[in-house]
């Protein structure tokens, strides 16, 4: 439902298109890790991910649990909370794995939250958190990068300037993109895994971003 949800609902904020690398492939059981860069980012690749035939489990922040209706929708789906800062962080790379394990497909966000900038543009994925590399360890799963560009235009900055680019947008109409990179295994040791997965996101965005002729693909 969600999914499909976010399908019917981003044609009206901007206009999707999908690339992916030759040979890219989005198998099953295997982790799906993107960009993170506005709100409205989550919603825009998923709509890509189900016009590519793909509806993953998502892990996200624990809040979204506590609004109504999403709240519900997000357990009944399978969707898996992460509490960051908690001991019960350990339990979303548990379930994470258990899904992989039944086939399912992952969307992870390695960089753990939102840029701190107000602006709406464009820049290559920040830090990325240790949690896609220790699921990857632990499952063997392949990773597939994704990068996603134009959701800044969407929704950024502070709390009024995100509402107010929420409503105009449907006016608007932004353009925006989601590239599908090629997977690979994460075979590095320590710190070189995760180096590799954030590189591998960094290239998906670029991609991205060039498509919207952002000069932070040119720089980045």
């Amino acid at each position: 439902m969600l999914s499909r949800l976010a399908d019917v609902l981003v044609p009206a904020v901007g206009r999707l298109t999908i690339t992916a690398d030759a040979g890219a492939e989005l198998a099953t059981g295997s982790i799906i890790t993107a960009n993170h860069t506005s709100l409205a980012d989550p919603a825009i690749v998923l709509a890509a991910l189900h016009r590519l035939g793909v509806r993953p489990v998502v892990m996200a922040t624990a809040g979204l649990w506590r609004v109504p209706v999403l709240g519900r929708a997000l357990a009944r789906e399978g969707h898996i909370p992460v509490h960051r800062r908690d001991r019960r962080a350990a339990n979303a790379l548990d379930a994470a794995a258990e899904a992989l394990e039944r086939g399912r497909l992952v969307l992870l966000y390695a960089e753990g939250g939102l840029p701190h900038r107000r602006d709406a543009a464009e820049a290559a994925p920040g830090t990325f958190r240790s949690g896609l590399s220790r699921l990857a360890r632990r499952t063997g799963a392949p990773v597939v990068p994704v990068g996603q560009a134009g959701a800044r235009r969407v929704t950024s900055g502070s709390v009024p300037k995100q509402l107010a680019g929420l409503f105009t947008a449907p006016l608007r109409r932004p353009d925006l993109h989601v590239h599908v990179g090629k997977s690979f295994q994460l075979t590095e040791e320590g710190a070189a895994r995760t180096e590799r997965a954030r590189a591998a996101v960094t290239d998906a965005w670029r991609t991205a971003a060039a498509q919207l002729g952002e000069p932070a693909a040119l720089t980045a």
